[in-house]
């Protein structure tokens, strides 16, 4: 007697759509102002945005710039807006997005724009490097031996550890948008990484850099970093931990 075994579904049974995307194009060899240019991609709502640059890329038009690396949401080089959010390509899902209108992709505000999707990251960077953002402590640990840090004061900054540099963050400042000098939210997260070390011995120096006119007071506490940040980091907490530990000292 035969036994009735029940097929897995095939693959190609998963409904594909037709996605309108939207992409904001620039080259500055050819365009006096960005434009947009409208790609229709076949998707599945378990294919990400970046997968559909890809498709764009690599079977429609070959000139399509975007930064990308991991894929994974690690690197955070595909950072843009998306649908007017600050989101890793990488990490949005299709099924995620309303696909019954456009979806509309541009580079992040606040950085020059270099091509398409591009934008100079160095002002980011020079911020970023400006904070110190290493363990700088004045003694050698024991011979042999590890600097050691109980679990309490690890957890103490153990969020802002999670930090990948995608500038998501920074470039959803209005405060930024308006004021190339500002710090902005992703210098002052990675300064709190080490001015709560309890390892570190040069708070100090970091929060007399931050107390400065473009530094931690011209936050405005939108929440716009807060929400941008694709690693889940309490972004406008840390930065009002940081004003507090320039008006007190750190705890």
């Amino acid at each position: 007697m035969s036994t009735a075994v029940a097929e897995a579904p095939a693959a190609d049974a998963i409904q594909s759509y037709l996605v309108t995307f939207i992409v904001r194009r620039f080259d500055p060899e050819l365009d006096s102002e960005p434009r947009w240019v409208d790609y229709d991609v076949e998707m599945y709502p378990t294919d990400r945005v970046l997968d559909a640059l890809h498709k764009i890329k690599w079977e429609v038009d070959g000139s399509l710039t975007f930064r990308r690396s991991c894929a994974h949401g690690i690197c955070g080089s595909d950072a843009m807006r998306i649908n007017g959010r600050n989101r890793l390509a990488c990490k949005t899902l299709i099924k995620d997005l309303d696909i019954s209108q456009p979806i509309y992709v541009e580079a992040i505000k606040g950085l020059p724009l270099e091509k398409d999707l591009v934008v100079d990251m160095d002002p980011f960077f020079a911020a970023y490097r400006d904070v110190q953002p290493f363990l700088q402590a004045n003694s050698a640990p024991v011979k042999g031996k590890e600097r050691v840090q109980s679990i309490a004061d690890r957890a103490r900054f153990d969020d802002t550890t999670k930090c990948i540099l995608c500038a998501a963050c920074t470039s959803s400042c209005p405060v930024f948008w308006t004021d190339g000098q500002y710090f902005g939210p992703a210098a002052i997260v990675n300064a709190h990484r080490f001015i709560f070390d309890s390892r570190d011995d040069e708070a100090q120096v970091r929060l007399d850099i931050l107390n400065d006119k473009e530094g931690v007071w011209r936050c405005r506490t939108t929440f716009n970093c807060t929400e941008a940040c694709p690693r889940g980091i309490e972004v406008t907490k840390a930065i009002a931990e940081v004003k507090q530990a320039v008006l007190k000292g750190r705890p």
